[in-house]
């Protein structure tokens, strides 16, 4: 049996979102200390999405 967790799907409606919302090219990721600012946005879609990305990273750290 495999160990781990199922990989985190995310809806195709919803994929892309935060990185136009960041101003970010497509392809290139997100720089950390945008993802922080963006975690105080006005917008709580946007601070939750923020978060969620904050909190994603440490996922495969954990994991090796």
């Amino acid at each position: 049996m495999a160990r781990g967790r199922a990989p985190i799907k995310i809806k195709k409606s919803n994929r892309g979102k935060l990185r136009r919302s960041a101003g970010v090219k497509k392809g290139r990721k997100i720089p950390v200390s945008k993802l922080r600012k963006m975690k105080n946005s006005p917008n709580a879609k946007t601070r939750k999405r923020a978060n969620f990305a904050l909190n994603a990273r440490k996922w495969n750290k954990k994991r090796r």
